[in-house]
């Protein structure tokens, strides 16, 4: 058997030979591979996907919004592939790097060959090989080879082509090209893509993710004044790249940025200081504003010199490289004055409440101590008034959410009716164990489908829509009368006494008894008791849960004499709860019945609300803040530059046409000399074959 003996010097370098050759080879197939097409489309694809999910998640929320949305098994799942901030996750980042150096590689490989291919006349070509083109044509001349040869190159310059003579053995060869600028346009795309991704790479978080690798930068996860926090949740003036957002209310400054990284943030802190003067915004007659703008006093940081300028919506201020635009408005801390009404119990009586907007306030009740989180305070609303809000009981389905994320033509809210709708007041409410529901309250009533109703919004989770109770106000325009009828369906004591009034009330003509008297208030009291509820159910749920106990060829009159009977029920409480707080009866009209079936809806849908109080806004004294977005952008200009590139490159490949042209003159036995003319072209057409006819008339054949 043959052995290989290292030992011996010939044989070592043969070893070491082949190893270099292999790993010269492994080198060379990778570099072809990390070049080739099919890589780069691969990794376009995978972008492409995952540019898909950075639109269809929304990127950079708060981590609670995710848990909310997709649970805890799937948050963590999609955190480890960072779902949540795509765009500068390490393997997106990884994939553009990859990228970026398979089209770099393509342009080192390609670029030298077809510009020395654009410089080329190709004269080397041979007679038989210009036959075998597919255009081509011979023809037979008398003239002199030199005269002919003079007239074709003034025909084929005056067609646009350079042309080129060549003696070829008693021959003259005209080499003629048209459109080698087309090669450029494969040079321009590959290099845009390049030129663009390195754009994006600059403004992404790359270079804040390399601080944090080098330099130990953490986020910063808690709370509390900017000025405060350590130097490591801070990036300094040197920071080459940034995208945060600063909130100023009127009369205060800022120095800093926040930086969104979705496990915390971190502070940028800027050369300048802005301070917001005046926030100022106009509407459009239906309430909707068209002008956000804000007049700023910029004060320099090293020199001390200060200036006045004013931000407006796409007019942003430009200065020491930094852009500060005007991306939204939000409230500063407004002053707010409440009025509580209990929504358990037997007490309608209303307490005032003091809130400021960012701040948190007690709340003390029956119920236990709560914690009321004043989140937002808008002035204004608008709203779309031509379809009618969410009942508290109707949570909006997947399908709504989806359709506000899709595109006019895929979207069914055709008719829209835009009112201001008056201020709205946001809060959470949270109690001692840390749970918290989040409530809007619009201050004024709102007219849907010609009824007068006070909206008050809940939600769970912050990233549900709010679900809307809407109590009906009363003829003074408040929600008084509905909270008397609140607290009396929770008084046993007033259900008893209403239900006695409806058996005594109710016309049974000359045959009653005493008896069915006494029946009909035992089923009134019945109705009240099952409408208030327990800890179970209450509402109409109860009602459903009470009818479904009956035989089911029975159930349809059941339901509709039990509605009766609850109807002429919550008539008489709603008296016997005016009668207790001094006031006369409701005249029994139209108007006053329609006011109780929607109180009684409303009272209905009160058992979902989820809070001990209901808190209406009464007044405020309102302070603005602007939301300015600071950008440090170096790569914008290197993207404007790739665009550029692409946009060039693309209409050169599909306008500039890349034409060849040979002529070929040789004296033939006869004196005179045979013409052979041949051309050819990346992309045959129909233009080509027509263009093909035009060259070969314009050369003279005679």
């Amino acid at each position: 058997m043959d052995t290989l003996d290292t030992s011996h010097p010939s044989s070592t370098a043969t070893t070491q030979g082949m190893l270099l050759t292999n790993r010269g080879r492994f080198v060379t197939e990778l570099v072809e591979l990390v070049s080739s097409m099919r890589f780069a489309i691969s990794l376009l694809t995978i972008i492409s996907i995952a540019s898909v999910v950075g639109t269809v998640v929304i990127q950079g929320e708060p981590m609670p919004n995710y848990v909310n949305q997709f649970g805890p098994f799937w948050f963590e799942v999609f955190a480890r592939f960072s779902v949540y901030s795509v765009y500068s996750a390490w393997w997106f980042l990884l994939i553009m790097a990859f990228l970026v150096t398979s089209t770099s590689l393509c342009i080192i490989r390609n670029a030298p060959k077809m510009i020395a291919d654009m410089k080329s006349w190709r004269v080397n070509v041979r007679e038989q090989s210009l036959r075998n083109f597919h255009h081509h044509a011979e023809w037979s001349s008398s003239r002199a080879i030199e005269q002919l040869a003079s007239e074709y190159i003034k025909q084929i310059a005056a067609a646009g082509y350079q042309v080129r003579q060549v003696p070829k053995d008693g021959a003259v060869l005209l080499s003629a090209k048209q459109g080698a600028a087309n090669k450029l346009g494969y040079i321009f795309a590959h290099s845009a893509i390049v030129i663009i991704c390195v754009g994006g790479l600059l403004d992404s978080n790359l270079p804040i993710r390399a601080q944090q690798w080098m330099f130990g930068k953490e986020t910063f996860k808690g709370s509390g004044v900017i000025a405060d926090i350590p130097e490591k949740h801070r990036l300094g003036n040197g920071n080459i790249t940034f995208r945060g957002n600063t909130l100023i209310p009127e009369g205060q400054s800022s120095n800093t940025t926040i930086l969104q990284m979705g496990d915390g943030v971190l502070i940028q802190d800027l050369p300048f200081s802005i301070q917001l003067e005046q926030f100022i915004v106009d509407f459009y007659s239906t309430g909707m504003p068209k002008l956000f703008a804000s007049n700023v006093i910029v004060t320099d940081k090293e020199t001390g010199n200060n200036f006045r300028a004013t931000i407006k919506v796409n007019e942003p201020l430009i200065y020491k490289g930094l852009a500060v635009y005007q991306s939204s408005f939000e409230d500063g801390g407004s002053s707010l004055k409440l009025a509580g009404y209990p929504m358990a119990g037997s007490s309608h009586v209303q307490f005032p409440v003091d809130g400021q907007v960012g701040k948190a306030s007690r709340l003390a009740g029956n119920d236990g101590d709560y914690t009321i989180e004043w989140s937002g305070f808008r002035p204004f609303n608008v709203e779309n008034m031509a379809g009618d809000p969410r009942s508290v009981k109707q949570p909006k389905g997947f399908n709504e959410n989806l359709e506000k994320r899709l595109g006019s033509a895929a979207n069914r809210e055709r008719g829209k009716d835009l009112r201001n709708v008056g201020p709205s007041v946001q809060y959470k409410l949270r109690d001692k164990t840390g749970q918290a529901r989040e409530f809007s309250n619009y201050m004024m009533p709102v007219n849907i489908d010609g009824e007068e109703v006070f909206l008050a919004g809940v939600r769970d989770n912050p990233s549900e829509g709010f679900r809307y109770l809407r109590i009906p106000a009363d003829a003074n325009g408040k929600v008084d009368e509905w909270m008397r009828l609140r607290a009396a369906i929770s008084d046993p004591a007033l259900r008893e006494k209403a239900a006695k009034r409806y058996g005594a009330n109710v016309p049974l003509g000359a045959n009653s008894s005493p008896q069915m008297r006494e029946q009909l208030q035992l089923s009134a009291l019945r109705g009240l008791n099952v409408f208030a509820g327990d800890a179970e159910s209450s509402g109409y749920i109860a009602v459903a849960r009470f009818i479904d106990k009956v035989p089911k060829e029975q159930q349809e009159r059941t339901v509709d004499i039990f509605m009766k009977i609850l109807n002429g029920a919550m008539w008489e409480l709603w008296q016997v709860a005016r009668d207790k707080d001094g006031l006369p009866a409701a005249v029994p009209d139209a108007k006053s019945a329609r006011f109780l079936q929607r109180s009684t809806d409303a009272l209905a849908d009160s058992f979902f609300y989820g809070a001990p109080v209901y808190l209406q806004l009464r007044g405020f004294d309102e302070v603005k803040a602007s939301v300015f977005q600071v950008t440090r952008s170096p790569g914008k200009n290197v993207v404007y530059l790739g665009c550029l590139l692409l946009v060039l490159g693309v209409f050169s490949m599909l306008y500039i046409r890349e034409r060849r042209l040979w002529v070929w003159l040789r004296p033939d036995a006869d004196g005179g000399v045979r013409t052979l003319m041949a051309m050819s072209t990346q992309r045959r057409s129909l233009d080509f074959d027509k263009e093909f006819e035009q060259m070969k008339a314009r050369l003279p054949s005679t």
